[in-house]
């Protein structure tokens, strides 16, 4: 598909073999490491796996969703403690330090189960010193991709991609100055959300993306 005509995707895929298009520089720049924020970035990092022969892996990574308003998003978590939190947003919404707390731990176990339920006993791929490719399926407000983004930076990633088929303009300017760069397929000046710029956006199951992870599991290399 010509991304240069691209006003909506039919799916995730589809919008993985869109932003693939826009990638190919930086997998033909060295031997990038593809990560996929689940659960609607693995069928979207699969599409660029396919395109390139590029295997990936998951990031866990979860959104601090308002108590009441839990699609809002106040922040997000990752691995190895990281916590990032709109100030703003907690102070509008009146939350004090036990009603974020709470959220914080219930997404914690969330976590911690995928980690379990994606992973198992393989160990995350080594990211030190080398470029990485973090792959969503969209973007609304960047809290959840900023958390994965402050990960990888303690984790001494050498360069980090963010890579989303749709994102607002102000949202992707911004995580411009927290990743090295940022790759969109559509920027829209009204949003909405980021479903509205699928056809099809049915949610992601925990078994696709096992079965998606598993699919190319005969050429992932060895993680350390």
């Amino acid at each position: 598909m010509n991304t240069a005509t691209v006003n909506r995707f039919t799916n995730r895929e589809d919008a993985g073999l869109c932003l693939a298009q826009r990638l190919v520089k930086h997998v033909r720049d060295g031997n990038p490491v593809l990560l996929a924020l689940p659960r609607g970035g693995v069928p979207v990092a699969a599409a660029i796996s396919s395109t390139f022969g590029l295997p990936f892996e998951v990031l866990n990574v979860r959104k601090l969703g308002v108590p009441g308003h839990e699609e809002f998003a106040m922040g997000a978590i990752a691995a190895g403690g990281v916590i990032v939190l709109d100030h703003q947003v907690v102070a509008e919404c009146g939350l004090d330090f036990e009603d974020v707390g709470k959220v914080v731990r219930s997404e914690s176990r969330e976590l911690g189960r995928r980690e379990h339920l994606y992973c198992g006993n393989r160990s995350r791929p080594n990211v030190t010193h080398r470029k990485v490719i973090l792959v969503d399926d969209g973007m609304a407000t960047g809290s959840t991709m900023s958390a994965a983004i402050r990960f990888l930076r303690h984790q001494q990633a050498g360069y980090i991609v963010v890579a989303v088929p749709v994102s607002p303009r102000d949202t992707a300017r911004r995580l411009r100055s927290e990743a090295d760069e940022v790759v969109t397929v559509l920027e829209p000046r009204k949003f909405i959300a980021v479903g509205r710029w699928y056809e099809d956006f049915s949610q992601t199951s925990d078994e696709e993306v096992r079965s998606l992870l598993e699919g190319q599991q005969a050429y992932l290399p060895a993680s350390v």
